[in-house]
Order: structure tokens, then sequence, then C-alpha cells
């Protein structure tokens, strides 16, 4: 398959697959426990073969050091007044020190790196992602996490400006706001800004892991 570069070289850029949203005991803006459950299988499966197959994972997790740099957003401070809002609990969402703070136990491995300073839906925005990335010589993403319409969606779109190949992996990503807007996000992703495909599909993909031995 054509993936738009001469020699892949991927990574996976995994989005706040954190306590947070997955570890509903904990979490402020919690999926549902299905969502969770998924999610967190399908990550569990991508990120062994990849490990195996020598592709760097990179987790983005999401922190504030106090509600100041949340509030700082007025979108965001509208929904924390709307109780029906999926993000009302936004101003206590991930403060620096509190359970959230933490990628899923089963989805961390030694080999992964961990960037911890993202704020906004954007990855790339006010972190060192596209250092870690480009000193590594990486030129495709393998796009995971939550929430396929936020941070998935904004965060291909940066990758896209940025002239990274992107695959979004359907099944390893989900959304709290629900199936729709989910959809919604992959259908955004793939007209415009990569491609949208099942872990299956990754796995068949010569080209990701042509040159490199087994961990």
């Amino acid at each position: 398959m054509n993936l738009g570069v001469d020699h892949v070289k991927a990574a996976v850029v995994a989005i706040d697959l954190h306590r947070g949203h997955l570890d509903l005991s904990v979490a402020t803006m919690p999926t549902t426990q299905e969502v969770a459950d998924r999610v967190i299988a399908a990550n569990k499966r991508l990120f062994d073969w990849c490990r195996a197959h020598g592709i760097l994972v990179v987790h983005q997790l999401t922190s504030y050091r106090d509600e100041a740099e949340i509030r700082a957003n007025p979108f965001w401070r509208t929904r924390a007044e709307d109780p029906k809002a999926t993000r009302k609990n936004v101003m206590r969402h991930n403060i620096m020190g509190g359970p959230g703070c933490t990628v899923m136990p089963e989805l961390l491995d030694s080999r992964d790196f961990i960037v911890n300073t993202k704020k906004r839906y954007d990855c790339f925005l006010g972190t060192d992602l596209d250092f870690v990335l480009r000193s590594h010589g990486i030129n495709t993403l393998l796009i995971t996490g939550v929430n396929t319409n936020s941070c998935v969606l904004a965060t291909t779109t940066a990758a896209n400006v940025r002239d990274y190949s992107v695959i979004v992996v359907e099944d390893c990503v989900d959304s709290m706001d629900g199936p729709e807007l989910h959809a919604a996000g992959l259908a955004c992703i793939r007209t415009a800004f990569g491609f949208v495909m099942d872990t299956d599909e990754v796995m068949k993909l010569d080209s990701l892991k042509a040159g490199r031995s087994a961990a």
C-alpha cells in the first residue's frame, strides 16, 4: 500500500490512554466501561505487535499544573458551567499529582516514551512530540487513543500539516461523546487528513516492519 513516503519509519502516538478517561474508579472525564475495555484491549494488541517489530510507542499524557491552565480556554469554561456536558468536569481533569495522570498500566512498557506536557487537543502544541519523532527519523504515525472527535482529530490534522503520513487505527480509538461523534471524527480524518485502518490491516503492512528485527 502506498502511504505517501518513500521509506516508511513508523511510530505509535497514543493519545490520553490514561486513568483520567479509562479507569472509571477515578476518571474525571470517563468513557463508558464498554468503551474503556475495548480500547484498552485493542491498544494492547497493537502495542505488543509494534514493540515486537521495533516500532516506537509514544504516549501523550494530558496534565495541568492547576485550574488556571484549563480555564485559559474560553470554550472549556462553558463546558464546566453546563451540567449536561460530557466535559463538565474539565476544571478538575488531570491536575498533576492526581490519579488520572497515569497511563493505564497494562498499556505501558519500559521501552515506551511518555510526553506528559499535553494541555490542549493538539498533541504537538506546547510539547516536544515533534522533536521526539524527528530525532528518531519518524515519518509515519499510527495514532490511537481518546477522543476520536477532539484530541485524535486535532492531532491528526496537526500531523498532516507537518507532512507526516498518518494512519488512525480505528479499533484503537473511541470517544466519550458517543458513537456518532466517533464516526464523524473518523469521517473527517479519512476525507482530508489520513488513512483509517483497523489493527488487522495495520499488521499486514509489510512497509511498517521492513528492515526491523523482533525485540
